[in-house]
């Protein structure tokens, strides 16, 4: 069978300069030059799709199609995550956190920039095995629309298991048969306590409460100084009292105005009252 389509021109500097200004608009992500062959990598399958001949096309395409440029910021923003990673945050949530949690009250974990939801979904199991059937909530939010089906869904291959803990493995996710074999998915009494959203962190956030615990984690390097700012400035005023905002153990507050204090590297809490600080 006859190919039709031609192939792909090369992704020129003019049109990468057009991707990255969208990217850094919509989700205020700095995209450097060395990154121009991950777009047009990212975005030929788009392009062969559409049985467009050039990404200069594509990106006139885009700019027509309010719902193209959301598949153009999914596929710009997927991010690398899976279980248990950076296990010493899952840690301090089950050994500092949880256990000074207050019967009665319903504690709320935001797994902000959550791509397909492992994070979201191991905060789940840690809070299940600390606090059982007591009201808690995780809201795992992205920008992207693609890893936030994947996330609901709660499937993942089976590859995906071999950071979780044999316990946890056998307690809270169900090993596919049949079609579904190869796979495995997340109970559903875990489920229901985890709602996908959603959210650009760079623009003004939704009502969705305030939280005891904030995740922005491994996601602040893709920000430049001024975009990270704003966007821990919007983060931090959904943090109750007290509450705790984890960051990527490759990133830091120093040099930010804020209130948050370090209380280990890549874990900061919220003053309690005034500028008092729990011990």
């Amino acid at each position: 069978m006859v190919d039709l389509v031609a192939p792909l021109q090369t992704l020129t500097e003019p049109e990468f300069r057009d991707f990255q200004r969208m990217i850094f608009a919509v989700a205020g992500i700095h995209m450097p030059d060395s990154k121009r062959t991950m777009v047009a990598g990212r975005l030929a399958k788009r392009l062969k799709a559409l049985q467009l001949q050039s990404y200069g096309q594509y990106w006139h395409y885009v700019e027509r199609q309010r719902e193209e440029k959301q598949i153009a910021v999914d596929l710009l923003t997927t991010n690398e995550t899976y279980f248990f990673r950076e296990p010493g945050h899952f840690e301090f949530l089950q050994q500092q956190v949880l256990p000074a949690y207050r019967a009665g009250n319903t504690l709320r974990l935001w797994s902000a920039a959550c791509s397909s939801g492992e994070e979201a979904y191991t905060a789940a199991m840690v809070i299940a095995e600390v606090l059982g059937t007591a009201p808690w909530q995780i809201v795992a939010s992205d920008i992207s629309t693609q890893v936030l089906t994947q996330g609901s869904r709660a499937c993942y291959p089976m590859s995906r298991s071999e950071k979780i803990p044999e316990l946890l493995l056998k307690r809270y996710c169900l090993r596919g048969t049949g079609e579904a074999e190869g796979s495995f998915k997340v109970v559903a009494k875990l489920r229901e306590r985890v709602q996908f959203a959603q959210i650009n962190l760079n623009k003004t956030l939704p009502d969705i409460g305030l939280f005891d615990v904030i995740m922005l984690r491994n996601v602040m390097i893709y920000f430049n100084q001024e975009t990270k700012r704003q966007i821990v400035n919007r983060l931090r005023s959904r943090l109750k009292p007290g509450g705790y905002f984890i960051i990527g153990h490759s990133e830091t507050l120093n040099g930010f105005q804020s209130d948050l204090h370090a209380i280990k590297p890549s874990v900061y809490r919220a003053p309690i009252s005034g500028t008092d600080y729990d011990k």
